[in-house]
């Protein structure tokens, strides 16, 4: 592997397993594309959003549930405390996502690695947790890297964009200078080959 990854002043690469551990726990967060996948089937969902804390954080059981509620409150899920005692199979595709990001943002990491986070969703909850991301951007300073195939997705979301071809990264421009000024020849086939859709 060539290149580097810094975060929080640290070369990543050059990190041990447990340096990436303390990293992911309190720097770095992860939301994957398949939150009923991800999430422990038998196990409260308020649990599971808790799961960061119990390991990286110095609070009492009181103290993680307080922040798991606020975290769940923080995506906008209506009843946290209900939501707190559900399983998820007894919750929706979008609830699930809220989640995931909950659970990710509960520890107040720097960045939030969001992997394709609104493919499985259809269009009206992929537009409320694409909202929901940039509010918690917005509010909170945290740094979003969005991983994403749908270009539509990427222009209302980001404000800076990697063009990567076969793992290698080939273009680096605001999301502007992309759409229409495309420099790579990678990035002008892609750009060409979004279909139009009404309102945009």
């Amino acid at each position: 592997m060539q290149g580097s990854i810094h975060l929080a002043g640290r070369e990543i690469l050059r990190c041990t397993e447990q340096e990436l551990r303390q990293i992911q726990g309190q720097d770095l967060a992860v939301v994957f594309q398949e939150p009923m996948t991800s999430m422990n089937p038998v196990m409260q969902v308020g649990k599971q959003v808790e799961e960061s804390l119990r390991v990286h954080a110095k609070l009492s059981p009181a103290q993680r549930k307080e922040r798991a509620l606020e975290s769940l409150a923080q995506v906008e899920l209506p009843n946290p405390a209900e939501i707190y005692r559900k399983y998820p199979h007894q919750l929706s595709g979008g609830q699930l996502q809220r989640i995931m990001i909950a659970a990710a943002i509960v520890s107040r990491p720097k960045l939030l690695l969001a992997d394709e986070p609104t493919t499985a969703l259809d269009v009206t909850v992929q537009a409320q947790i694409l909202a929901l991301l940039k509010k918690i951007n917005r509010e909170s300073g945290m740094g979003i890297l969005f991983i994403s195939h749908d270009l539509h997705v990427v222009r209302k979301l980001c404000t800076r964009v990697a063009v990567m071809e076969q793992g290698k990264l080939v273009e680096l421009d605001t999301v502007d200078a992309i759409y229409q000024r495309p420099a790579h020849p990678y990035t002008k086939k892609l750009i060409s080959a979004i279909p139009h859709r009404e309102g945009n």
